[in-house]
């Protein structure tokens, strides 16, 4: 049964979200998911960039309408006087102010937090930048490439021989927009429970992708190694690696514990090296791995896809097919769960998105829509809220404030 919008966990809240492109929208995105009323805040005439980012059917950018899901559309030129005022007044209705314009800019435009918290003093402001506030490179422009480089994961990501590897998606924007919105909750927590007032949340895109290959770090600092690049290898498994099937397919294989490792040897009916410590435990093996390596690809290239799946499965081996998008939504165990749903859409017809990722027993999140057009909400989120009559909204669209 649909969860009623009153029931969501987050109904109630109010967000403002007038950050552009991937890290910032994402954590309203998130938020939106599980009730929060969501006003996307753009340029008039122009948008959020992320409109057109990506692929596009029909100039319609496909991103943007998945990112947008559930959030009402007004445009406001924060660069004038009074659209920063109407933006005051939407502040005045709200809890969360997203944010990732740089740090001097709204000092300009007086929406520094500073001048925020004096003015709305339980507001809990999220300032998403790439190298955070603060610091000799805070006003930089940043962006998730720039931020998957000087994180340190370019550098441990490739071929031992080859460049360093960027991937080709929003890997530092989507890890950025998880650490700000499990922030932002505790911020309003913070608020709501403890009475403690509002406050900023400062995430950059860096920072918490360099929290996740921290091992690189502290290698160095404990051992002064500078961690290379090893491929699809890890020095605290092996084998772990893609394997080529006969049928040009690749098939993923971790053996973190010794009991998988013996597994996998009699999988690949080499039954003899599971009890022999030289190959079963961590350590030694880790100086076989090339050896290790070879065997398991010898076994897997004689193979389809589907045949040396069978065998991995029976024999609890940790194993997984690579996927390609048409694999991925095809799998019976995620369309067992829904992992992709149909939303209705008034520009696509019927677009496939990925359903809001976390589980709640009870009050899961729900997608109500897509991404609407620019501007689409402007008459009901300014009537509501602000009170403006019709004449108001013509002045104001007239003078290109909306």
């Amino acid at each position: 049964m649909r969860t009623p919008a009153s029931a969501l966990p987050l109904s109630g809240l109010r967000v403002v979200d007038a950050a552009t492109l991937a890290a910032g929208p994402l954590v309203a995105t998130a938020l939106g998911e599980f009730g929060a009323d969501v006003i996307k805040v753009e340029q008039p005439g122009v948008g959020d960039p992320l409109r057109t980012w990506g692929v596009r059917r029909d100039d319609i950018g496909l991103v943007w309408k998945s990112v947008s899901r559930n959030k009402k559309c007004v445009t406001l030129d924060l660069r004038t006087d009074v659209g920063r005022d109407l933006l005051h007044g939407l502040l005045a209705h709200s809890d969360v102010f997203v944010v990732n314009t740089r740090p001097s800019t709204l000092a300009r435009w007086g929406l520094d937090y500073e001048s925020l918290h004096e003015r709305h003093p339980n507001l809990v402001v999220l300032h998403v930048t790439g190298y955070g506030l603060g610091g000799p490179a805070s006003d930089r422009p940043g962006f998730g490439t720039l931020a998957e480089a000087m994180s340190g994961f370019a550098h441990v990501c490739g071929q031992a021989d080859g460049p360093p590897t960027l991937p080709p998606f929003m890997l530092a924007d989507g890890v950025a927009a998880q650490s700000a919105t499990y922030a932002v909750l505790a911020a309003l927590y913070h608020r709501d429970v403890h009475r403690g007032g509002g406050q900023l949340v400062d995430v950059s895109l860096v920072e918490p992708l360099a929290r996740l290959v921290e091992q690189a770090t502290l290698a160095y600092d404990q051992l002064g190694q500078i961690q290379g690049r090893t491929g699809n290898r890890a020095d605290a498994s092996a084998p772990r690696n893609a394997y080529r099937t006969s049928d040009d397919k690749w098939i993923a294989i971790s053996s973190a514990s010794s009991s998988i490792a013996a597994r996998l040897y009699r999988a690949i009916d080499r039954p003899d090296l599971a009890n022999r410590p030289e190959y079963v435990d961590p350590i030694p093996r880790q100086a076989r791995a090339d050896e290790i390596n070879a065997l398991v690809a010898a076994w897997i290239c004689e193979r389809t896809l589907a045949d040396a799946m069978k065998v991995f499965l029976a024999e609890h081996v940790a194993a997984a097919p690579v996927y390609d998008a048409a694999q991925l939504m095809a799998d019976e165990h995620l369309r067992a769960r829904g992992v992709f749903v149909s939303v209705d859409d008034p520009d696509l017809g019927e677009m496939t998105v990925q359903a809001p990722v976390a589980r709640l027993s009870e009050t899961p999140g729900r997608i109500d829509h897509l991404g609407r057009a620019l501007g689409a909400d402007n008459d009901a989120v300014y009537r509501d809220l602000l009170g403006l009559d019709d004449d108001r909204l013509a002045d104001l669209r007239s003078a290109g404030t909306i």
